[in-house]
This record gives C-alpha cells, sequence and structure tokens, in this order.
C-alpha cells in the first residue's frame, strides 16, 4: 500500500480535493499527509457515506485528542477544508467550526542557544564517529549543517532540498528552489559560511562525485538526507553537550532558527539600529509570507532583555536631559 495514497469510501472525492489545491499554485504536501491520516480513519470505521457527519467529525476529534493541541489544530483544519469542498455537492455534508479549544494554555517556549553553546554544537558534531566506518564524512557533514543552520537561520527542509548547483560560491548565496508555501528566494552567504561550505563541497565529492543535480546533504548510500537521520543525530549532539534537557520539549533542530534570528536582533540592539525598520528584511531573509510570521521568532532572551534596557536608558535620560535645558 503506497504511504501517500487514499482508500476510503471518499478516495476519489480527497484525489480530486487534493488535485485541485495544486492547481491553484499551492503544493499541499503536509495537508496531504493530513488527509491521508483522515483517509485511514475512515476506513477503519468503515464509512461507506458520500457526507461526513457531525458524528463523525466528533468521533475523528476524540481518535487524536492524544495529540499535541497545535498538532489537533492543524488536522482539522484540513478537514473542514475538504469538508467544505465536499458541502458544495451534498448540502448535508457537516463543515466542522474552527477548533478553538485546540490552543494549548501553556504553549512550550522554543530554547534559544547561547554562542557558546552553539559552539560547542559544532564541535561536538565534529566529534561523531563514522557510520558506517566507510561514511568519512559523516563528522564534517553535521558540523557544516549546524553551522549553516545557525548562520542562515533556514528551515531543516529548505536545507535538506539543497542541491550541489544550489550553491554560488562566487557572491556567496544559496539558493532555495522550494521554501514553505513554494516560495524560492536567495540567501546571501557570510565568507566565513561560504569557506566551510566550500571544504565541505570537497569532501563530498571526493567522497561521492556527482553532478550539480545531486544532493548537497547526502547518507551513507550518497542518497539526500532524510530528516529522520538528521533529528537522531542531531539528539545524540545534544546529549554529548548535556542540552537535551534544557526545556519541557528540549532543544529541537529548529531552534537553531530561532536562535539566528534573536542573534541577529540582539546585534541589531547592539549597533543602536531601529529594530522594526529592520524586521521585515529579517522575515523576507527567513522566507515568511509577512511579518507576523517573524513576531514568533522574537523571543526575550536575558541579553536581548538588558540591551532594551539600556537603549530604554538611554532614550530617558536623553529625555530628562532636554526637560532641564527648556526650563
Amino acid at each position: 500500500m503506497s504511504k501517500k495514497s487514499f482508500h476510503s469510501f471518499l478516495a476519489e472525492d480527497l484525489r480530486h480535493f487534493v488535485a485541485l489545491r495544486r492547481m491553484e499554485g499551492k503544493d499541499y504536501g503536509s495537508q496531504t499527509w493530513n488527509l491521508v491520516y483522515f483517509d485511514r480513519f475512515l476506513c477503519r470505521v468503515n464509512w461507506k457515506q458520500r457526507w461526513i457527519s457531525r458524528e463523525l467529525i466528533d468521533d475523528y476529534r476524540l481518535s487524536h485528542r492524544h495529540l499535541a493541541a497545535g498538532t489537533r489544530k492543524v488536522m482539522m483544519s484540513v478537514v473542514r477544508q475538504f469538508c467544505r469542498y465536499l458541502s458544495q455537492f451534498d448540502p448535508r455534508c457537516c463543515v466542522p467550526d474552527g477548533d478553538r479549544r485546540a490552543v494549548s494554555p501553556d504553549p512550550a517556549i522554543p530554547v534559544v542557544f547561547t554562542q557558546a553553546e552553539v559552539c560547542e554544537l559544532v564541535a561536538r558534531a565534529g566529534d561523531l564517529p563514522p557510520y558506517p566506518s566507510s561514511f568519512s564524512l559523516r563528522p564534517r557533514l553535521y558540523q557544516t549543517l549546524v553551522g549553516l543552520l545557525y548562520t542562515t537561520g533556514m528551515r531543516i527542509a529548505e536545507a535538506l532540498a539543497l542541491n550541489i548547483g544550489d550553491l554560488d560560491l562566487r557572491l556567496p548565496r544559496l539558493l532555495i528552489r522550494k521554501g514553505k508555501f513554494g516560495k524560492a528566494r536567495w540567501i546571501p552567504l557570510s565568507h566565513s559560511a561560504a569557506d566551510k561550505l566550500e571544504e565541505y563541497l570537497k569532501e563530498r565529492l571526493r567522497t561521492s562525485p556527482a553532478p550539480a543535480q545531486a544532493p548537497l546533504f547526502i547518507s551513507c548510500r550518497a542518497q539526500r538526507l532524510s530528516y529522520d537521520t538528521v533529528y537522531a543525530n542531531f539528539r545524540r549532539i545534544l546529549r554529548a553537550c548535556d542540552m537535551a534537557r534544557r526545556a519541557r520539549e528540549g532543544p529541537t533542530i529548529h531552534s537553531l532558527r530561532h536562535t539566528f534570528a534573536c542573534h541577529r536582533l540582539l546585534a541589531w540592539y547592539r549597533d543602536g539600529l531601529d529594530i522594526h525598520a529592520r524586521l521585515p528584511a529579517l522575515s523576507t531573509y527567513l522566507g515568511h509570507v509577512n511579518v507576523h510570521f517573524t513576531h514568533r521568532y522574537v523571543h526575550a532572551t536575558p541579553e536581548l532583555l538588558h540591551q532594551t534596557h539600556q537603549r530604554f536608558l538611554e532614550h530617558y535620560r536623553k529625555t530628562i536631559k532636554l526637560e532641564v535645558t527648556h526650563e
């Protein structure tokens, strides 16, 4: 059975709905997976109607009540879109309301690494032994990957989708061909990051020669590196640094993206720049649709709070000085 296929009584409707969404220019990758889970649920309950009932929706909600609140909300959002599509052909179809209950009262606070911790992560990545023994590229691969995620803030999926030809060492820059929501963008690189990538590329091509269309980051079988493999190895690196349990959900590979955003804001504060004027630039660099999504990456770290406090004090002192002068 294909993992990403539909087999329930509504399989044909599900296929048509996904095809319609893709014709609109949407990738609809993760959303399709959510519909696959819904399709499997329909198979389990042996649903044989061409419309969706309220009772069925309630049972489906209960079937994934063990999942995180945000996950439940996303899953029901996709099902609601499909139900709205079905209701055009059969008014009996129930269209569930937005699941306002699936808002976590205590959302997990993302981990933001310090610069010293990032350096330790890179160092411990370099200590990973070749596995299997013939795959000598492994330690340099993870050193390069961790460093790249921190210095660019790119998503892990974007990094794993990179091909050799997407790296332009002359300017230097990276081409993200298909980011989130199908957006493509160029990411400029610092010269130090470009140097590390060039060193990695030489060893990668020495290990496994490949054309420009080949993946930049590879597994021991010379195939594109998978997220599951990266996740497992990053957990090993965190344990080696004694960071695996720093927060309720622990740091993840995505924490490097949060760290990049916070450190960039901190650098702007230290330089005395207007943060609000530069947020749109950070939003574009991160590949966000608008600045609203970038605000999620702005966290009150001790260093950022200190810089904010210092700026307020400077502003306050100037204000008081002006008032005294005018008097």
